[in-house]
């Protein structure tokens, strides 16, 4: 199937978004069915799920807000009282340094879990996706960003809620030269993540009339990025752009006071409040940018989840970051609506209706929380779950067809806000 893709600005210049039209055949899109719950007249679902998230390693700044989304999912869930009890078991992706994921996985699949949801980096991600395939249980990532996923030989079994770095790499490097840069230096983690994106942004950069002057790498577990950092300055770059993890808090504090803040640029793998990590202002007027809807503009989820957290004890001091939140909560969303709807906690019958549930097939009417979804599909309906993160709308590799990518500005206080041009 070909989809046509196009860009368009979304309500400012800060934001951009990918559509890609649906599929225009829906034959396999049915009002109910046999094995529906309409059908059958009840439900009794015990469904699980497990959690690859990161709790260590080089992007354990994102676990809190994922592992909180998925907690405050399952809370709603279990308060909608539609016969499908769900259990979350929560386990620790690491990354490929640490590699937590060789013992968690195992330990995950053991507990005969439907699917597991993570990990949040791409390349950790590909360290056991074959693992969870050939176990015939469902990955669906929260974060995933890297264009392998969307050819990658995995049975119909990989499903992301974040969008392909395609389109991150295009905005960003559009970013970049609108902000006026001719040339450009980039510091990038050397995984399918970071080579991915650093190839996005490079193609936009120069295809807006700019030049990739530095790209410097460096390997998972490096603690010096001295040799990086001199490469990069030495070419005398414009701009900077770091796509790293949480690496980045080491490489800053050779940048201050030898290039200007307001030139660096950051991504989702590092996009963080760094508060008073670092002195006052010392990244006054760098920009990032982060797939999903506005962070400012989620303020009630936000809001809510920070609630919950605190108040469900899961993260008793409440939550700093809500990175990937909102993708996480829609996740379980998507999995409990496609159980309900395949009337299974079978990973293939789930899979097989996630398209379905998420108005990927064209048809459905649309709804915005599990418990409307759920009336819908327990009437013989067919829903259309538009999530906290954005409609999703899964194509037929489990690619969400509609993306946004929020641009943010730091302040003073070293913490970032949506940036309004």
């Amino acid at each position: 199937m070909t989809h046509t893709m196009r860009l368009a600005a979304v309500a400012t210049s800060a934001m951009l978004v990918l559509a890609a039209c649906g599929s225009e055949d829906n034959s396999d899109a049915e009002d109910g069915g046999e094995d529906t719950p309409a059908a059958t007249g009840e439900v009794n679902l015990d469904l699980k799920l497990g959690t690859a998230l990161p709790q260590t390693g080089n992007l354990a700044f994102l676990g809190p807000p994922e592992e909180a989304g998925v907690g405050y999912a399952a809370s709603l869930i279990e308060e909608a009282d539609t016969g499908l009890d769900l259990e979350i078991i929560y386990g620790d992706s690491g990354d490929t340094d640490n590699k937590a994921y060789e013992s968690e996985i195992p330990r995950l699949l053991g507990e005969d879990v439907s699917a597991i949801i993570g990990a949040a980096s791409s390349g950790t991600s590909l360290q056991f996706i074959d693992q969870v395939v050939d176990a015939g249980v469902i990955q669906f990532s929260p974060a995933n960003t890297s264009d392998a996923f969307t050819t990658y030989e995995d049975d119909g079994l990989y499903f992301r809620t974040a969008p392909s770095d395609v389109l991150q790499g295009d905005v960003l490097g559009n970013l970049i030269a609108a902000d006026g840069a001719s040339t450009l230096g980039m510091i990038v983690l050397n995984d399918s993540y970071g080579t991915g994106l650093a190839r996005y942004v490079t193609e936009a950069f120069e295809g807006a009339g700019g030049e990739v002057v530095a790209m410097e790498t460096y390997n998972t577990g490096d603690t010096s990025f001295d040799s990086q950092v001199n490469a990069v300055l030495a070419a005398n770059p414009d701009a900077i752009a770091l796509i790293t993890f949480e690496e980045v808090a080491t490489i800053l504090p050779s940048l201050f006071g030898e290039f200007p803040a307001e030139n660096l640029y950051f991504v989702d793998g590092n996009l963080s409040n760094f508060g008073d990590q670092f002195p006052e202002g010392s990244l006054t007027g760098a920009k990032g940018t982060l797939p999903g809807l506005s962070i400012d503009s989620l303020a009630d989820f936000t809001e809510d989840l920070d609630a919950y957290a605190r108040e469900s004890g899961q993260f008793p001091k409440g939550l700093d970051e809500f990175s990937y939140a909102a993708e996480s909560f829609d996740a379980v969303n998507l999995l409990a609506l496609a159980a309900l709807e395949a009337n299974s906690t079978d990973p293939a019958d789930i899979a097989a209706k996630l398209q379905e549930v998420s108005g990927g097939t064209g048809e459905g009417e649309k709804c915005t929380t599990f418990a409307d979804c759920a009336e819908i599909i327990l009437g013989g309906g067919t829903a259309d779950y538009d999530g906290i993160s954005g409609p999703i709308t899964f194509d037929e590799v489990g690619d969400p067809q509609d993306a946004t990518i929020g641009i943010y500005q730091y302040g003073e206080d070293n913490n970032y806000s949506a940036f309004t041009g």
